[in-house]
């Protein structure tokens, strides 16, 4: 299992340690269920088809590095602006890097565990 957290200034960690572990079930405990990701611009994801995107890019053995810029809190809800790279293959096998600033929206849930609401990864313009 994912380890949740509920402090939010440690989500950005939490989740670099799964995704990079390559654990899929991990990674998708960091969302809600009806969490909206918009890994591809102009493309949001959601529900199955959300997960199995994880599960798909996850085996590409893809490895990130994510240091949060911003966070701001207010009751259940939290924006976190973060600082972004991944290092992959693209559908070629070649190596690929990508990188952006994220724009993430996290709930806090009843069980006291912040989880994506929204996961933009390239939310904001460089």
């Amino acid at each position: 299992m994912a380890q949740l957290t509920n402090d939010v200034e440690k989500h950005t960690a939490l989740y670099v340690e799964a995704f990079n572990a390559g654990d899929a079930d991990a990674v998708n405990a960091f969302y809600t269920d009806e969490a909206v990701a918009v890994w591809e611009p102009g493309q949001p994801l959601t529900g199955q088809a959300r997960k199995d995107a994880v599960k798909e890019f996850l085996a590409k053995g893809p490895k990130m590095t994510a240091v949060p810029r911003q966070s701001f809190v207010t009751g259940d809800t939290a924006l976190l602006i973060v600082d972004w790279t991944i290092d992959t293959v693209d559908d070629e096998g070649k190596p690929e890097h990508l990188k952006g600033i994220g724009v993430d929206v996290l709930r806090l849930g009843t069980d006291g565990h912040w989880r994506y609401a929204i996961d933009d990864p390239y939310g904001q313009a460089e």
